[in-house]
């Protein structure tokens, strides 16, 4: 008796674990298929559960390959999009290179000409330096011929009067 019971509990467990099986795996495929059969009552319902199971089997690996392709597309859409923003941080960087470069060409343009025009207005004071000094060397000259003349003509009054002191002196006498 014992051993009757225990086939019986042995069995029962057996059916239970094969029904958790069943309705893992099955459960919801074959409610789905059991429920078309009664619904449209074929003329021969082993074969049309057998191609209703075949197609679902069919249908659920091309969903799974559609999942997995909807999965990798948004895995290269999600590439493409940090691709994407690295070209345009890329394209921004090298506009402000070319805009730090060009901004760099326009000061030394800019301390090109700034030289150049102090180059101009040293060369400008120095051509004026040169001036004033050449009119100084020639302001000497001319006061110079001037005192000469001055001068001359100072020591020529003595020498006139000194001769008519002496004119003087001998009418005088």
């Amino acid at each position: 008796m014992y051993l009757r019971r225990r086939r019986k509990l042995s069995s029962f467990h057996w059916i239970q674990m094969e029904s958790r099986y069943l309705r893992k795996f099955l459960g919801q495929c074959l409610s789905q298929a059991l429920a078309d059969v009664v619904k449209f009552q074929p003329v021969d319902p082993i074969e049309y559960l057998a191609f209703w199971l075949y197609k679902y089997k069919k249908n659920m690996v091309a969903e799974k390959m559609r999942q997995m392709e909807l999965t990798q597309l948004q895995g290269e859409q999600e590439l493409a999009r940090i691709e994407e923003e690295t070209s345009k941080q890329l394209k921004e960087e090298e506009l402000l290179f070319q805009q730090q470069q060009l901004e760099l060409e326009m000061q030394e343009k800019e301390r090109q000409r700034l030289e150049e025009l102090e180059k101009q207005k040293l060369d400008m004071e120095m051509q004026e330096r040169e001036r004033l000094f050449l009119e100084q060397l020639e302001e000497p000259e001319s006061s110079q011929v001037e005192q000469s003349g001055e001068e001359e003509h100072v020591a020529e009054i003595p020498i006139e009067v000194a001769g008519l002191e002496s004119d003087r002196d001998g009418k005088e006498q």
